[in-house]
């Protein structure tokens, strides 16, 4: 992938350094999700891991990161295919593959579920592993409607397990950096954001098809009407409340799809209007090789960048402009380390009965923003978020 190749997916281990990045997040994290419930089951020595879906997000990211992350285990690996699901287990170390979720919950060793099925099974996925007593961090986007999303954290609510998302932007330093700076009002009143990922390859003229296993990427039923929006917006969107702590309130959305000649988008460009009224432009797409995923936050009294930081790994740099404080900062690059990160808050979070740092009010909000979204680039019209109560 041109500007962004994927380096080796085995880090040196340093759960120490990803711990302290949990740790530093959560000074920061005032977001409520689902109250504890009296039977949450904490762990005690390594906390045991099933992942739910054996596709490239597991297989690249989610089984490798489990093997660096402290005190936990991958237990099981769950595939409609036997054979997969026993060929993954086999790569990633972990005890067992199954190929029927009964048998997966029912077995005593796993604590917690990574719900990275097809998008549209996120809420079944998570009202079976909740009522099953397991806990559940459940990838992006969290769903493909803001009912089944309210589903998922009443169903976690209901059985008192802990319900997280997998927004791993919000683990890395630079983002970590340019929320202190706004929360200490270090860049004055914040005026702009700007967020951008994309991705592609030189020589992709046009979008390929996925196939296979894949196939449900190109059904926009499935997706729940969004593409690129759904994958990569949706990371910028939650980046832009947390950085910010405010909700969004309004969208304007153009996009090249959401029409019946072609109903999933490649490109997509926002326009966001936040609780005070500051706007936020955000961008995504595909085919779009050397793409620079930079975040800039604009204020009256400075600005922030993080150049090549909107990116699944560690890497890139910051640089802050200020009346007080002026700083460079480069990052090595480090492909699992935001996800180390999430995993080991998300560990902390059982340990000390607390709300994991991306919870599902989070992703509640940003299923809002999803949807609010692709109305608008449907309809050509501004959209007014109305929060519901979670």
């Amino acid at each position: 992938m041109a500007g962004y190749p994927n380096k080796p997916l085995y880090s040196v281990s340093r759960w120490r350094y990803y711990s302290g990045l949990s740790a530093l997040h959560n000074r920061f994290n005032n977001s409520t999700g689902q109250p504890s419930g009296p039977n949450i089951r904490r762990p005690v020595v390594a906390l045991g891991w099933a992942i739910i879906g054996a596709g490239m997000h597991p297989q690249q990211k989610v089984a490798p990161a489990i093997g660096l992350t402290a005190d936990s285990e991958l237990i099981a690996i769950l595939s409609r295919d036997q054979g997969r699901a026993d060929t993954f287990a086999d790569a990633h170390g972990a005890q067992v593959g199954y190929s029927n979720i009964d048998d997966l919950l029912a077995d005593s060793r796993i604590d917690a579920v990574f719900v990275a099925s097809p998008n549209a099974m996120h809420l079944e996925h998570t009202e079976q592993a909740a009522r099953a007593g397991k806990h559940v961090l459940s990838e992006k986007p969290m769903a493909t409607s803001v009912d089944d999303a309210i589903g998922m954290v009443n169903v976690c609510r209901e059985n008192g397990v802990k319900l997280g998302l997998g927004f791993e932007l919000r683990f890395h330093p630079a983002h970590l950096m340019a929320k202190e700076l706004v929360s200490q009002g270090k860049l004055g009143r914040v005026r702009l954001l700007q967020g951008h990922w994309g991705r592609g390859e030189r020589g992709e003229p046009e979008h390929r098809p996925r196939t296979g296993l894949r196939e449900w990427w190109e059904d926009p039923v499935a997706m729940g009407g969004g593409s690129v929006i759904m994958g990569l917006g949706v990371h910028v969107f939650d980046l832009i409340r947390f950085v910010t702590s405010q909700e969004i309130t309004e969208v304007v959305a153009m996009t090249d799809g959401q029409t019946d000649a072609q109903p999933l988008e490649h490109i997509a460009s926002m326009s966001l209007r936040l609780e005070d009224g500051t706007i936020a432009n955000v961008s995504c797409g595909r085919m779009l090789p050397d793409t620079l995923n930079n975040f800039t936050v604009y204020g009256t009294d400075g600005r922030f960048t993080g150049t090549a930081t909107v990116w699944e790994a560690r890497m890139g740099s910051l640089e802050v402009v200020s009346e007080t404080i002026n700083k460079t900062e480069n990052f090595e690059y480090d492909y699992l380390a935001n996800f180390v990160a999430e995993l080991s808050d998300f560990r902390s979070a059982l340990e000390e009965d607390r709300e994991p740092v991306a919870t599902g009010a989070d992703g509640v909000r940003s299923t809002e923003v999803n949807s609010a979204v692709i109305e608008s680039a449907k309809t050509g019209r501004a959209v007014k978020i109305k929060r519901l109560t979670i």
